[in-house]
């Protein structure tokens, strides 16, 4: 058990807590109906199933993973078990404590949870550390000068040197705080070993680019994307 996490077992559920959050969180702090009035829904981008949660002194983030889609129709939060290790909850705690080791501009992890359906199924949710007074990108594409942009794709840049491929990564992902960009939402997102093609780089800059054209039009992107660019070819991993 790495030296970042907590590992609680009860019954059919498992949890993975962050060392910081010890003797505080229960397996109540996944269900956003025990909050009361100290959670109250994230409204931008996603699937739903994201609350601001107000934990004390702490401002935190409870998100449930769903799934969109046909599949949504047929089992809109099971998702299929194979090892525990594999399990979106744990698998994205361990990455987020990962890239924050890293120093990385990401949110720190809380804490993560699953449940077993069945043998063969479980749910599952993550809380993490809310990135205060932060607005997505998706809802400043027209108001970022060109030196933005440039820093934007500098911090792209950061992330791909470290070998990572977020399995997402969109205009709602990206978070702004000034001059500050921080990505979040990894899900699915991982580490790539030294000697995969470097083909994922350009396809994460593709859907990169895609969600800005869906959000702003290609007008928009269009006029951003050198800019950016020159920020992704000249960024270096710190």
């Amino acid at each position: 058990m790495a030296e970042s996490e907590i590992c609680i077992r009860e019954r059919a559920s498992a949890m993975l807590i962050h060392p910081d959050y010890e003797g505080r969180v229960t397996e109540d702090w996944f269900d956003a109906a025990s909050w009361g009035d100290q959670a109250r829904p994230v409204s931008s981008g996603g699937r739903g199933g994201a609350w601001f949660l107000q934990a004390g002194d702490d401002r935190l983030v409870l998100r449930e993973y769903r799934r969109g889609g046909l599949m949504a129709k047929f089992a809109r939060y099971a998702y299929a078990f194979t090892r525990e290790a594999d399990v979106r909850s744990f698998a994205e705690f361990r990455l987020l404590n990962t890239l924050v080791s890293q120093g990385l501009p990401v949110p720190r992890p809380v804490a993560a949870w699953y449940r077993k359906l069945s043998p063969i199924q479980y749910r599952a949710s993550i809380i993490i550390e809310r990135l205060e007074n932060t607005t997505p990108l998706a809802d400043l594409i027209s108001e970022l000068d060109n030196e933005a942009w440039t820093s934007i794709g500098e911090t792209i840049r950061r992330f791909h040197d470290a070998g990572v491929m977020h399995a997402d990564l969109n205009s709602f992902n990206v978070l702004v705080r000034g001059n500050e960009y921080f990505l979040i939402d990894f899900d699915k997102s991982r580490l790539m070993t030294g000697s995969a093609p470097a083909r994922w780089k350009e396809a994460n800059l593709d859907r990169f680019a895609r969600s800005l054209v869906k959000v702003a039009g290609e007008n928009a992107r269009a006029k951003i994307w050198s800019y950016f660019m020159n920020g992704y070819n000249r960024g270096m991993a710190t």
